[in-house]
């Protein structure tokens, strides 16, 4: 590698991205899109790459990052992600970190010191912490090489899993202008391509498409009346691991014990089960310790498991999108493998009830807005960048609203920028000071203790009597030379005496207050956050319903069109296909029925149809057929015979 403190991006002479991947990872070529996009990071090209699930994705960053100078910052969303990669890469050798909200604070500025001073050659960072100021006061020192953003339909509004955390990513190109971004995502539309493009201020459009087919890959659809004597028997035809989908908490234990009950090795998964349990459950169903994993969407993306077998979608998805995403979980070594849907009449009545539940009406999301507010104690024109622990279920109890509907307008706020839910996770103490320092330097509670701890934090925490700023009460207790439990207490008592606001550590689900609390009045919805995406997700369920009720068409066809292939093929694998192909051979196999009986002599078409005994119209069918080929003529008296 070549040092270049300049602000153009240069590699080593003479090093190929084959001898990279050579020596870290022990393989000789790439395949051919992977190298299509590292040849263009390394020439500096704003790149949007649509891969697949399992495509190989992390090469096309990681083997750039080590060729060029300077560190490469890696966005994404998946905690379970970063830490799979940061240690992978920490095993070969490669200096990688991880900045999160499952670390403190003293943690994370530890981590991105050693990304502004160290040799660190790959940050992996959330996308919502790209805001704090941990993260910014320290980007402007970063020598930044390579800008890759993972889940990039995330920053669309049009996509089917928009967050609002996404649109901020854009503002880091002001720190480091001359560093080329790659975004990548596993699906993503015309309409969703150009919006990703057009939110990462690209300098031209730019795509890279690999192939959305996956030959190995066999998709099919059931439409039954009993959906789980249907899986039972997929279950037990295709062998090896296994995830099913579920839409509900409730339906994924349901279902797990009652494939438990039938003797088949079966977890659940869930946003609900503690964060430590979630891990346990993840880590046996990929070690082959538990075969089916029964789990709603909050399982599987940026999970490493190239052997799964099957997967099968209990419940139907709402968009092709989702569907593409968590079916292509399975396979991803190569072998054939099984994407199962399971359908029934009813599955179109219950994604559109889904929908009018997840666009409440304009006036409830104002209501249940004003009523987290109170639930809160934020005062109008208070808590902007305030962080507060937060209950749904306690919430939805006491104010006696519906679950989902809190949960669906708790989304259209976000988007509206103006209150944000985060899920349960690691949180660090928080505390901002209500005085003067004047005041401060005049108090005499907690005598020396007091003083020594307040000089502490002071010299630890900038910004901290102008906003919340989170604290590591480990590391102010080692800096003032004073007991966690001391320096606990200290801060509890300032908390009494109203000189500090002060949040104690916790692991709970959050408020985030992106602005100060408005009067209901005057709350305004954007209609692009509501009314057009509203449009557009029943739009995605259409294509949805289309695929899952074809009954002529390749289902991978159907697929790949639906992301703009233009040049896609009949997959040959699926069950329309398969289908098609029997079909195919009974035509064939009755073709030559026919022209042996028709080679015996001059016939009717009806003696033909007696003698197969077949209905005239499947006869006629093949007769006309062969009569195009011309294999066979009539006679003036009508009937049939072969021509010589």
């Amino acid at each position: 590698m070549v040092a270049d403190n300049g602000h153009n991006n240069r590699h080593a002479e003479g090093v190929t991205a084959e001898d990279v991947l050579h020596k870290w990872w022990g393989y000789n070529d790439f395949r051919p899109v992977q190298r299509d996009i590292i040849d263009s990071i390394l020439a500096g090209r704003d790149t949007l790459a649509l891969m697949p699930t399992g495509g190989g994705k992390s090469l096309t960053y990681q083997v750039p990052a080590l060729m060029l100078e300077g560190l490469c910052i890696v966005i994404t969303p998946l905690i379970a992600l970063m830490k799979d990669q940061v240690d992978q890469l920490r095993k070969r050798g490669i200096s990688a970190v991880a900045v999160h909200s499952g670390l403190d604070s003293r943690r994370i500025e530890i981590a991105l010191d050693n990304c502004t001073y160290g040799d660190v050659k790959m940050l992996y960072i959330a996308p919502e912490r790209l805001a704090t100021d941990a993260f910014r006061v320290r980007l402007r020192r970063m020598n930044i090489s390579l800008i890759a953003v993972d889940e990039a339909h995330c920053i669309s509004q049009w996509g089917y899993d928009f967050r609002p955390s996404y649109l901020r990513i854009a503002e880091i190109r002001e720190y480091a202008p001359d560093a080329p971004i790659l975004a990548l995502t596993a699906s993503a539309t015309n309409l969703v391509a150009r919006d990703i493009m057009h939110h990462l201020r690209f300098s031209e459009e730019h795509i890279l498409r690999s192939s959305f087919a996956r030959p190995n890959l066999s998709y099919v659809v059931r439409n039954v009346d009993d959906k789980l004597e249907q899986m039972m028997r997929v279950i037990n035809n295709v062998e090896g691991s296994g995830i099913i989908y579920m839409r509900t908490r409730e339906g994924c234990e349901e279902l797990a014990e009652k494939l438990k009950s039938e003797g088949i090795s079966t977890s659940f998964y869930h946003a609900g089960l503690p964060t430590l349990e979630r891990s346990i459950r993840q880590d046996e169903w990929r070690e082959g310790k538990t075969r089916i994993m029964v789990a709603t969407n909050a399982f599987g993306m940026g999970i490493d498991k190239a052997d799964v077998r099957l997967v099968i979608h209990y419940s139907m998805c709402d968009s092709l999108e989702a569907y593409y995403q968590e079916a292509g979980r399975a396979g991803r070594d190569g072998k054939r493998s099984y994407a199962v849907l399971l359908s029934d009449n009813r599955d179109a009545e219950r994604i559109e009830k889904l929908f009018n539940s997840e666009y409440p009406p304009l006036a409830d999301i104002k209501r249940i807005y004003e009523l987290i507010c109170n639930h809160l104690q934020v005062a109008i024109g208070d808590g902007e960048g305030a962080s507060l622990m937060f209950n749904i279920f306690e919430f939805c109890h006491t104010t006696r609203q519906s679950y989902t509907k809190v949960l669906n307008a708790l989304k259209i706020l976000e988007y509206n920028n103006l209150i944000t839910l985060i899920d349960e996770q690691d949180n660090p103490a928080r505390l901002m000071f209500c005085c003067s320092r004047d005041y401060l330097y005049k108090l005499n509670a907690g005598g020396n203790d007091m003083d020594t701890m307040l000089h502490a934090i002071l010299r630890l925490y900038n910004g901290i009597f102008t906003s919340f700023r989170s604290v590591d009460e480990l590391h102010i207790a080692a800096t003032a030379h004073l007991s966690p439990e001391r320096v606990h207490d200290l801060l509890k008592m300032l908390w009494r005496m109203q000189i500090i606001r002060y949040i104690p550590a916790s692991r709970s689900p959050m408020i985030y207050f992106n602005s100060e609390r408005i009067p209901q009045a005057d709350i305004y919805i954007a209609p692009e956050t509501y009314k057009q995406r509203q449009i557009l997700a029943t739009e995605r369920f259409r294509s949805m319903l289309h695929y899952a009720t074809a009954t002529n068409e390749c289902r991978s066809k159907i697929i790949e069109e639906y992301f703009g292939s233009e040049d896609s093929t009949p997959c040959g694998v699926c069950d329309i296909c398969l289908e098609r192909r029997a079909l195919q051979r009974n035509e064939a196999e009755l073709d030559r029925r026919i022209l042996s009986i028709i080679a015996e002599g001059e016939i009717s078409v009806k003696e033909v149809a007696n003698r197969i005994q077949l209905s005239c119209e499947v006869v006629v069918a093949r007769i006309d057929n062969l009569l195009c080929q011309g294999k066979i003529s009539t006679t003036e008296g009508g009937k049939l015979k072969i021509i010589e």
